[in-house]
C-alpha cells in the first residue's frame, strides 16, 4: 500500500501553493517546521475546509459540499465517501492524537498517526507507515509552537523540518466542515469498537450538516458533535453479517436525545467522561454483500434546529 503520508503531503503542497486563493496562511517555525493556518488568523473557507478533509484522509476519501435544508433554513451538508475505510478513516482521519506539551494542547488527526501506529486500530488493520515527511491536522484555538513540532517529530521519527502542522479552531469554517465530514469515520470506528473486523468494511459514505460557526470553542464543539449525533447519516457496505449493527448509531446510546452542550456541562467539559457510544452518526444503513440490508437509528431535526440557533 502507498504511504498515507506521501499522498497527504502532495495535498499539503497544493494548500501551500494556493494559500492566498484558499484564504489560509503558511509560515515556518524557528525549528523549520511548517504551520498552515486554516482558521486561526485566516478565514479559511469551503474549499480550504474540503482540502483539509482530504489531507486528514490522506487523499483516500472524496468529500463534497452541497446545500440542503434544516427546519426552515438552508444549511450546507458535507458528504464523504471512501473505498478504503480502514486506512483513510481509522488510520488517518480519526482524531486519535492528544497533542499535549508544556505550552500547548490540541487534538490531532491525519496521517502522522500512521507513523506512530500505537493505537489499537493499526494492530488490527496491520498497517504502519514509513515516510520522511508528515502532516498532522490539529484542532486548537492556539498557534502551534516549536514544542508541538518537536513532539510530533520525535514520535513520528522524522526531522522537525519535515513536520507540517495544519491548525484550525472548532469555531471556524474548517472546523465545521471537517467535523461534518466525520460521519463515515465515526460509524466505521464504532463498528470496529463493537468487535467487527474493519477490513471487512468495503466502503463507507457519511453525510452531516455543517454547523454554523460559533463565537466560542465550547459552543462550536457542542454544535459539531450534535451535527453528527443528531443529523449524521452513514452507509456501509460490508462482507460479513453481524448482530451488532443496531448498536452503531448514536440512538443506541443511553444519553441520546440530549444536546452535547448539556452533556458536556454536566461532566464539567471532561471529554473523557462522555460515553463513547454517543460519538456516532444518528442513522446507519449497512449493506451486507449477498445478504440483508439493515437500517438503524434516526435523525432529530428539532434538536439540531435548537442547537444551531435556527
Amino acid at each position: 500500500m502507498e504511504s498515507l503520508n506521501r499522498m497527504a503531503i502532495e495535498l499539503v503542497d497544493e494548500a501551500l501553493d494556493y494559500a492566498e486563493e484558499l484564504n489560509i496562511g503558511g509560515y515556518d517555525l524557528e525549528n523549520d517546521a511548517t504551520v498552515l493556518d486554516f482558521g486561526l488568523e485566516f478565514d479559511g473557507g469551503i474549499e480550504s475546509g474540503l482540502l483539509l478533509t482530504e489531507i486528514q484522509t490522506a487523499g483516500m476519501a472524496t468529500p463534497s459540499y452541497e446545500l440542503g435544508e434544516l427546519g426552515d433554513a438552508s444549511v450546507p451538508y458535507v458528504e464523504l465517501s471512501t473505498d478504503q475505510p480502514a486506512l483513510s478513516l481509522l488510520c488517518s482521519q480519526k482524531a486519535g492524537w492528544e497533542v499535549l506539551t508544556e505550552d500547548f494542547e490540541g487534538l490531532g488527526s491525519g496521517p502522522a498517526r500512521a507513523l506512530v501506529a500505537e493505537e489499537e486500530e493499526f494492530r488490527r488493520i496491520g498497517y504502519t507507515d514509513a515516510f520522511d515527511l508528515t502532516a498532522l491536522a490539529i484542532e486548537t484555538d492556539a498557534d502551534p509552537t516549536e514544542s508541538v513540532a518537536e513532539h510530533v517529530a520525535e514520535r513520528a521519527e522524522v526531522e522537525t523540518s519535515s513536520v507540517f502542522l495544519l491548525a484550525y479552531p472548532t469555531a471556524s469554517l474548517a472546523g465545521s466542515i471537517t467535523n461534518a465530514a466525520r460521519a463515515a469515520e465515526l460509524a466505521t470506528f464504532r463498528l470496529a469498537e463493537l468487535g467487527y473486523d474493519p477490513l471487512d468494511i468495503i466502503s463507507a459514505t457519511g453525510r452531516a450538516p455543517v454547523a454554523p460557526v460559533a463565537g466560542d470553542e465550547r459552543t462550536a464543539i457542542a454544535r459539531t458533535n450534535d451535527a453528527i449525533a443528531y443529523g449524521g447519516r452513514a452507509h456501509l457496505t460490508v462482507r460479513e453479517d453481524s448482530d451488532r449493527f443496531d448498536s452503531v448509531p448514536s440512538t443506541a446510546a443511553a444519553d441520546h436525545g440530549r444536546p452535547f452542550g448539556a452533556i458536556f456541562d454536566d461532566l464539567d467539559w471532561d471529554f473523557s467522561e462522555v460515553p463513547s457510544d454517543l460519538f456516532a452518526p444518528a442513522s446507519v444503513t449497512v449493506d451486507v454483500v449477498g445478504g440483508p440490508t439493515y437500517v438503524h437509528g434516526e435523525t432529530d431535526e428539532d434538536l439540531l434546529v435548537d442547537s444551531f440557533g435556527l
